[in-house]
């Protein structure tokens, strides 16, 4: 791996795409981890408000909060801890581990930045993980606008509109994607069973705490740890 040259792919696109980059072994483990907690069909956790207004359809977990884990194993891997270095520079953070399901039928996630980006210096980085294949039959592919994490906030609009230059990711198993949290993005419907993956996110030394907290979505920004809509954004 030149993660060198990785970082500078990185931010010239604001995200980063690589397959096979975990062992087949980790990755089965860490699906009977995600399947034994969610079974078939969990519960939203998310207010009803969030759910409509947001687009979005997904079940977060915080593995990390429950004890030593594969989930440590796979933060603590050395492929993502130097790439991680290469992007954000010596002094990054661990934020949090998040694993994403989604339920067959619901609409996946609408565009949305993960945080505000106004300051371009304060931004996170996900990476995402993969532990099984997304498939156009299971539906959930990752969508990016390349080049976004440049163009500032994401625009007023449909939440679940296309932008002309968008990119269709369909990941599969052991593929990591590292994403810019300026950048815009959103997760397609879920027409299978289920889809999920694994969010590791970090932040550059120069970022706040709790900076996550607020998302910008094309029609509100919402807080996470209020269950409230800061700003409504609407077109003229």
């Amino acid at each position: 791996m030149n993660a060198a040259q990785l970082a500078r792919q990185f931010w010239a696109d604001g995200f980063l795409l690589i397959e096979d980059f975990f062992e087949p072994a980790l990755m089965d483990q860490l699906d009977r981890l995600i399947l034994d907690h969610f079974g078939d069909d969990p519960a939203f956790g998310h207010e009803r408000e969030f759910l409509e207004r947001a687009k979005t359809e997904v079940i977060p977990w915080f593995p990390q909060r429950q004890g030593p884990s594969t989930f440590d194993t796979l933060d603590d891997h050395a492929g993502l801890r130097e790439l991680s270095t290469a992007i954000l520079g010596e002094g990054w953070r661990n934020d949090y581990c998040m694993v994403m399901f989604s339920k067959q039928g619901t609409g996946g996630q609408a565009w949305h930045q993960d945080c505000s980006p106004e300051s371009p210096e304060q931004f996170n980085l996900n990476r995402l993980v993969y532990s099984s294949d997304i498939t156009d039959a299971i539906g959930g592919q990752t969508v990016v606008v390349p080049g976004s994490h440049r163009r500032g906030l994401l625009p007023v609009g449909d939440p679940l509109g296309e932008f002309d230059t968008q990119r269709v990711l369909r990941p599969r198993r052991g593929t990591l994607i590292m994403l810019h949290g300026h950048t815009w993005h959103r997760v397609l419907p879920i027409t299978g069973r289920y889809r999920f993956s694994t969010n590791y996110r970090a932040a550059s030394p120069a970022a706040p705490d709790q900076l996550t907290d607020v998302c910008v979505y094309r029609n509100m920004r919402y807080r996470f740890s209020t269950a409230s809509i800061v700003e409504e954004r609407q077109t003229a």
